[in-house]
C-alpha cells in the first residue's frame, strides 16, 4: 500500500495541483477579509466563526461541480481567539459566547482545501483601530513582532535553508519587541489531505524540545503552513478548561465503536471531513454530536485542538500563511490584510542580519521589476508584495 501511496502522491510539480492550491487560497483570503470586516464592537465570536465557515462552504460549493469525486471545503474551521486566548476558540451555539469590545486583540484563523490541497491563513487585529487613533503599547508591540516574524519566515522558508534558522530568527525578533514566541508551537509541512506533515518548524523550544525536534532542510516543491504566535507574556500556552470544539480524525487509530450514536457521528465526520479538522458546530444536532464524540475521543479516534490561553492580562498575536516552494522561489498564496500604519511600537528589530533580511525582496525570480529597491522597503514595512497582489486576484 505504501508503494501505491507514493505513486499517487501529487505535488506542486503539477500545474493542476498548484491551481487547486491557488483556488483554495483565493477563497481563504476572501473568507478572512469577510470576517475581519465584520469584527466590530458588539459582534459575537460565534457569529464570526459561523460567518467564516458559511463563506467557505458557499464559495467552495461553486467549483468542481461536475467532478463529484473531488472533495472541497473547510480545512480548518474558523477560530476567533481574543486577547490572552492563544488559539482554537470556536464556541458552539450552546457554549458561553464572547462579545467583541473596542480595543480587543483578535486572532482569526481558518483554512480551505480543494481536493485535499490545503490553504491556511490567520490574521490579528485590534478592534476599533484607525489611522487617526493607531494602537500603541503592548498590543502594538506583539502584533508588530508576530507580523515581522511571519515576514522573516517568508524569506527563510526556501530550499536549502533549515527549520532551525526560522526558529532562531523568531526568537530574536520577538525579544526585540520584549515579547516571547509561544513555546513549542509547530508550523507544518502540508501534503494532500495532510494538515500536519512530517517536517515542522518549532517556536521557542524548551531544551528538551530542542533536542527532540527533528532538524530538517526545506526542499523545492514542498508546501508549508507557516504559523506564528507571539505573546507579551512568558509564552506558555495552557489548556484553559474551555470546551474543545475542534477535532480531526486520526487515520492511524482504529476502534469498533459500540454506541449507535457514536457510529452515526463517526460515519458523518468521515464522509464530510475525512482527515480535515472540523468543528462540532458543523453538525445539525449539536447535542447528538457531543454525545457521539465521547466514545470516539475516549478511544483516540480523534485528535483534539484544545483551547489554549496565556496568563490573564497578556496579549497574543498570530499570523499564518501558506507558501509553495516553487522552482523559481517561494510563492505565498495566503496573506493577511495587515495595515502597518495602525500599529505604532516604540521597539524595532535590532539584529543587523535580520534587518537586512526583512528589507530584502520576497519576490520570485520571474517577477522581478525595475522598481525592485522601493518595493523591497515597502515589503519590510508591511505592504503586500506583487506576487501576493497577483495571487489574491
Amino acid at each position: 500500500m505504501s508503494g501505491e501511496d507514493e505513486q499517487q502522491e501529487q505535488t506542486i510539480t503539477d500545474a493542476v495541483v498548484v491551481n487547486k492550491y491557488k483556488m483554495g487560497a483565493d477563497i481563504a483570503n476572501q473568507a478572512l477579509r469577510a470576517v475581519v470586516e465584520a469584527a466590530k464592537p458588539g459582534v459575537s465570536v460565534v457569529s464570526l466563526c459561523e460567518k467564516g465557515d458559511a463563506f467557505i462552504a458557499t464559495e467552495t460549493s461553486k467549483v468542481f461541480k461536475k467532478e463529484k469525486d473531488i472533495k472541497k471545503g473547510i480545512a480548518f474551521p474558523t477560530c476567533v481567539s481574543v486577547n490572552n486566548c492563544v488559539c482554537h476558540f470556536s464556541p458552539l451555539r450552546s457554549d458561553p459566547d464572547y462579545t467583541l469590545q473596542e480595543g480587543d486583540l483578535v486572532k482569526i484563523d481558518l483554512g480551505v482545501h480543494m481536493d485535499g490541497f490545503i490553504s491556511n491563513v490567520a490574521h490579528s487585529l485590534v478592534v476599533g483601530a484607525t489611522k487617526e487613533a493607531p494602537v500603541t503599547g503592548r498590543k502594538a508591540d506583539v502584533i508588530k513582532a508576530a507580523y515581522l516574524c511571519a515576514e522573516a519566515a517568508l524569506r527563510l522558508v526556501k530550499p536549502g535553508n533549515k527549520n532551525t534558522q526560522v526558529t532562531e530568527a523568531w526568537n530574536k525578533i520577538a525579544q526585540s519587541f520584549k515579547c516571547t514566541a509561544i513555546e513549542g508551537m509547530l508550523s507544518h509541512q502540508l501534503k494532500q489531505h495532510i494538515i500536519d506533515g512530517e517536517k515542522t518548524i518549532i517556536q521557542n523550544p524548551t531544551e528538551q524540545q530542542r533536542k527532540d525536534h527533528e532538524k530538517a532542510e526545506f526542499e523545492v516543491h514542498e508546501v508549508y503552513a507557516v504559523d506564528v504566535l507571539v505573546s507579551t507574556g512568558e509564552g506558555k500556552a495552557r489548556d484553559s478548561g474551555l470546551r474543545t470544539t475542534v477535532y480531526k480524525r486520526d487515520p492511524s487509530k482504529q476502534y469498533r465503536l459500540k454506541m449507535k450514536t457514536s457510529r452515526a457521528f463517526f460515519s458523518e465526520l468521515e464522509r464530510r471531513f475525512d482527515a480535515m479538522p472540523f468543528t462540532l458546530r458543523a453538525f445539525e444536532d449539536e447535542s447528538k454530536a457531543r454525545l457521539g464524540l465521547v466514545e470516539c475521543a475516549k478511544h483516540e479516534l480523534l485528535q483534539p485542538f484544545n483551547v489554549l490561553h496565556e496568563k490573564e492580562g497578556e496579549y497574543v498575536a498570530q499570523f499564518k500563511f501558506t507558501v509553495l516552494l516553487m522552482a523559481n522561489g517561494p510563492l505565498r498564496i495566503t496573506s493577511s490584510p495587515f495595515e502597518p500604519e495602525l500599529y505604532k511600537s516604540e521597539h524595532e528589530v535590532q539584529d543587523p542580519e535580520l534587518k537586512v533580511l526583512l528589507q530584502s525582496s520576497a519576490r520570485r525570480k520571474a517577477q522581478k521589476k525595475k522598481k525592485k529597491s522601493s518595493k523591497t522597503v515597502e515589503n519590510a514595512t508591511g505592504q503586500p508584495t506583487e506576487e501576493e497582489n497577483e495571487t489574491a486576484k
